[in-house]
């Protein structure tokens, strides 16, 4: 699975991401700082990527647009860059690759990580 991290996150998140056996690309790598939600995901889509963001424009995007690709993740968590929560996410992550890869929405917080089939 490849993630596509947004500008919203730090990439660092990327990095750590990548040392744990993902293969992710921060957005500032590929696309402008500034780039609408909607170019993030069609290069998402066009490239066969998860979108991983702490934006929830995108699942508004999702539901409006009734994509079925590509899958995003929401973090909801307040400390996005501690290790604790990056492993729990990556755990998270090797959960649910399957449904991800299907084309999904994951929402995942402290609490825990809810997820739906696209479209929404």
């Amino acid at each position: 699975m490849k993630l596509l991290v947004d500008m919203n996150l730090s990439p660092r998140f990327a990095s750590a991401l990548n040392e744990s056996g993902f293969s992710a690309l921060h957005w500032s790598e590929v696309g402008a700082f500034n780039a609408p939600d909607t170019d993030i995901l069609a290069y998402a889509k066009a490239n066969d990527f998860v979108v991983v963001t702490h934006d929830l424009d995108f699942s508004s995007i999702l539901a409006k647009t009734q994509l079925n690709r590509p899958s995003v993740i929401q973090i909801r968590a307040t400390q996005i860059n501690s290790l604790g929560l990056i492993n729990t996410f990556i755990n998270e992550l090797n959960q649910h690759q399957n449904k991800l890869n299907d084309g999904a929405l994951m929402t995942f917080d402290e609490k825990g990580t809810r997820i739906r089939e696209l479209p929404l």
